[in-house]
């Protein structure tokens, strides 16, 4: 995916910049930390922003603490690798929408008679499109919206919490609190 490559280093300056770098470095981390979490069977999602990131998931506090020190040592070593993740929602928004833009041109300007004709033709090409939007989402991540260099990115403190989800669901939270000593100086 040498274009990605391309886009990113034409939006560099964006990429960059210290809210969007604080983001993709945290991001980064929380699929590092889920990889090392993964391999020992715990399943988590999560959700990162300019301050750290959130892992859902019923995992001891310990083991959250161990992995976040491992992917952040693996970051360290130069293992950009674990800055993406398959299930990323990256990827899933890859998906819908390349999809879905399929669809609506497949189907544009197309009578009800002309779609249901047009279906089979349509279908087909957004399963291919679905086959194909994995390797997109994971240059779309690599590219854009993670980063493996971490920087001088540090951990300041890791909490446990459950939370009340709606229709009354409990869920166990991390919240993982990261600052990047580069990124806040002067700040």
């Amino acid at each position: 995916m040498a274009l990605m490559k391309r886009i990113a280093e034409a939006i560099n300056p964006i990429l960059k910049s210290k809210t969007v770098l604080a983001i993709r470095r945290n991001h980064g981390l929380e699929h590092g930390t889920i990889h090392m979490l993964n391999r020992q069977k715990y399943t988590l999602s999560g959700r990162s922003n300019a301050g750290g990131f959130v892992l859902y998931g019923d995992v001891p506090t310990e083991k959250v603490e161990r992995a976040v020190a491992e992917a952040l040592s693996r970051f360290r070593r130069g293992e950009a690798q674990w800055a993406v993740h398959p299930n990323c929602g990256t990827n899933l928004v890859t998906t819908g929408l390349v999809t879905t833009t399929i669809a609506a041109l497949g189907f544009a300007g197309s009578n009800r008679k002309r779609a249901w004709d047009r279906f089979p033709f349509v279908m087909v090409f957004m399963m291919i499109a679905s086959l194909y939007s994995l390797p997109l989402g994971m240059s779309l991540q690599e590219h854009f919206t993670t980063s493996g260099d971490m920087g001088e990115l540090d951990v300041v403190n890791i909490s446990k919490r459950e939370v009340t989800l709606p229709m009354g669901r409990k869920a166990i939270i991390h919240e993982v609190l990261t600052k990047d000593k580069l990124i806040h100086e002067g700040s």
